[in-house]
């Protein structure tokens, strides 16, 4: 209890016969228990000359690493703290205030920063561009990042990623981030009056091809596919649906409309037509700009908006090429989901439902429905899906949310949703700090009632698989975890296929994702329940190095705040060798104490099955 202790431990090799490493383990474990009760105290491991044992020798750094990672969290319980923005030891450990929501007003649970399984994307705008104001959302619970290219300049974006990605290396924690395009945006022409005209229920309104200024009876539609394409019968919705028309005539570059619903038409309104495949591509001049722009970012996911059918997502893959950037479809059109659904999400590494749009093409009622059956289908798929628009509208302008958009967001988490989304509202809200903290208390809530913790055990029992070894492996591994009372999965991946598997089984414990390749632990930021690491590790590792491997995975569950204790069990999955996208063969269950206390399963000639005695067995 001394406050300047320090503790020297010497290393002696192991006696012939003696249980491997079994004194060692348990002594440190006593001196990593000693630290903790009394002030915070050095612990300085000491390695003999010519001990030649590589695994003793990773075993004693482990545990000098992990009593790093339990004194934090023995910090965080007592109220330490570490600034942030300061950056996290290099070690990979984690601040105070990242383990825990806001400790100094709530005494939050140890490690509900890192342990909610539902993602936040959080769009960027001018109320949330700084250094400052990203980390704090980070802080407060933003795993991705959304760059909406509607508005700002390249250079903007350009900016944005690196302050991102500065984040990223101060925290040593992935940070997703999503370019979303703008899509095709119809529009009308200009009209004579700066104010524009009001139409009424009943009258007769045109659209055509003329470029004359517009007046209370026509104006200018400067899209010929769509003009081209209106039948008698076709609805028309101008300005996000509130003003709606019928389509009564056709002809040669023209279109004749009744008001069904009238009000204010002016410039540049916007037009949607819910009821026509629009013939055209989905990347503008200007899409196709960004893309080449965003091809040469370091971003995660780009997004293709108004998608309206597969060919529409096969069109961007094309010009995507090679590179490593992940698709996601923001499905927003009717034909979308009545007639392609399957096919679109297929085609993507990510789904998003924009509720936005799909909201004024379709009736109201309906979308609570489809939100539902996006969901359920990218479930069936193992396709990360994103809900979004309009969750926390009201605190934009409101430091609180109305009671109606806490019980939105709690849906789409009930609904099975990877991920919620802000847009206005941490992009130009008053309150984009807030606005993220309070998506987050709801998630933390959801996730901890019974009721949602059912809907995934039942989702869970009745996942359709693809039969596979893998899929083998990844069932057992989530039945393991909870039979065992495992504190978290770990699964060593090299593109994140098997991780995103391992996302939909819904495991009753945090995954997490380890990886060499940066771009597929910033993707996995998505997935539900997926915490990533990079680790710079030799694909082609003989079995002793695996075991270190493993030990290093065991250090990055506890700086993570995941094993607290060196009792703690993690189960690990991954594909041996290394480096095949897709492939499991092993699962293994260790404990948190390090490689030192686990049993072996190889020998000198390789990696061999052996029964060990029971008189020698740890």
């Amino acid at each position: 209890r001394r406050p300047n202790l320090h503790i020297r431990v010497s290393l002696a090799a192991r006696t012939p016969g003696a249980p491997r490493h079994q004194l060692t383990m348990v002594s440190l474990r006593t001196i990593v228990a000693l630290a903790l009760l009394g002030s915070t105290s050095s612990f300085t491991p000491i390695t003999p000359r010519g001990m030649g044992s590589r695994v003793m020798h990773t075993s004693t750094m482990m545990a000098h690493k992990q009593t790093q990672a339990f004194t934090q969290i023995a910090q965080a319980r007592g109220g330490g703290s570490m600034t942030p923005g300061a950056g996290a030891p290099a070690t990979g450990g984690v601040p105070a205030s990242l383990i825990a929501s806001e400790p100094s007003k709530t005494g939050a649970h140890v490690g509900e920063r890192w342990t909610k399984n539902t993602k936040q994307l959080a769009t960027v705008g001018p109320a949330s561009s700084t250094y400052a104001m990203l980390e704090k959302l980070f802080v407060a619970g933003v795993d991705v990042f959304r760059l909406n290219f509607s508005h700002g300049g390249h250079e903007e974006k350009a900016e944005l990623v690196g302050i991102i990605r500065q984040l990223e290396a101060n925290y040593n924690h992935p940070i997703g981030i999503l370019a979303d395009l703008q899509g095709p945006k119809q529009r009308v022409g200009v009209f004579e009056s700066e104010n524009g005209v009001v139409l009424v229920e009943g009258q007769k309104f045109r659209f055509d091809l003329d470029s004359e200024l517009g007046t209370a009876t026509r104006v200018q539609l400067p899209h010929p596919e769509i003009i081209g394409t209106l039948r008698p019968g076709d609805s028309l919705l101008i300005d996000d649906g509130k003003m709606r028309m019928t389509v009564i005539e056709n002809g040669e570059g023209y279109v004749e409309c009744r008001v069904d619903v009238g009000g204010k038409i002016s410039n540049r309104k916007g037009v949607n037509t819910p009821t026509i495949v629009t013939p055209i591509s989905p990347l503008t001049k200007k899409d196709r700009e960004d893309l080449e722009f965003i091809k040469t970012l370091d971003v995660d996911w780009v997004a293709l908006s108004f998608v309206q059918k597969p060919g529409d997502i096969q069109e961007m893959k094309d010009l995507i090429g090679d590179l490593p950037l992940k698709v996601m479809a923001k499905l927003e059109k009717p034909s979308a989901v009545t007639e392609y659904l399957e096919d679109i999400v297929a085609l993507c590494d990510g789904i998003m439902v924009a509720r936005g749009d799909l909201g004024v093409e379709m009736a109201v009622e309906d979308v609570p429905v489809i939100q539902k059956r996006i969901i359920r289908e990218c479930q069936r798929q193992g396709t990360p899906v994103v809900v979004a628009t309009q969750m926390l509208e009201s605190m934009i302008e409101s430091p609180t949310p109305t009671r109606a958009e806490a019980s939105d967001v709690a849906t789409a988490i009930y609904d099975g949703a990877d991920a919620v989304m802000l847009s206005a509202e941490s992009a130009a809200g008053q309150y984009p700090e807030l606005a993220v903290q309070t998506q987050q208390k709801i998630i933390s809530r959801v996730e901890r009632s019974p009721y949602y913790r059912d809907a995934n055990d039942r989702y869970s029992r009745h996942r359709p698989t693809e039969g596979t070894s893998t899929d083998a492996i990844t069932i057992s591994a989530r039945s393991v975890a909870q039979t065992v009372g495992a504190k978290a999965i770990i699964v060593f991946t090299n593109s994140g296929t098997t991780v995103v598997r391992a996302s939909n089984g819904r495991p009753s414990v945090p995954i997490i994702a380890i990886t060499t390749e940066a771009k597929a632990a910033r993707s996995l930021s998505l997935a539900w329940g997926v915490y990533s690491q990079v680790l710079d590790f030799n694909h082609d590792l003989a079995a002793q190095e695996f075991e270190a491997l493993l030990g290093d995975a065991v250090t990055v569950a506890t700086n993570k705040g995941f094993v607290t204790s060196p009792n703690d069990l993690v189960v690990v999955t991954a594909g041996i060798p290394f480096g095949i996208p897709g492939a499991v063969n092993t699962l293994r269950i260790v404990s948190g104490a390090g490689p030192g206390s686990w049993p072996r399963c190889y020998d000198s000639n390789g990696w061999t099955l052996k029964v060990k005695p029971a008189e020698s067995a740890n």
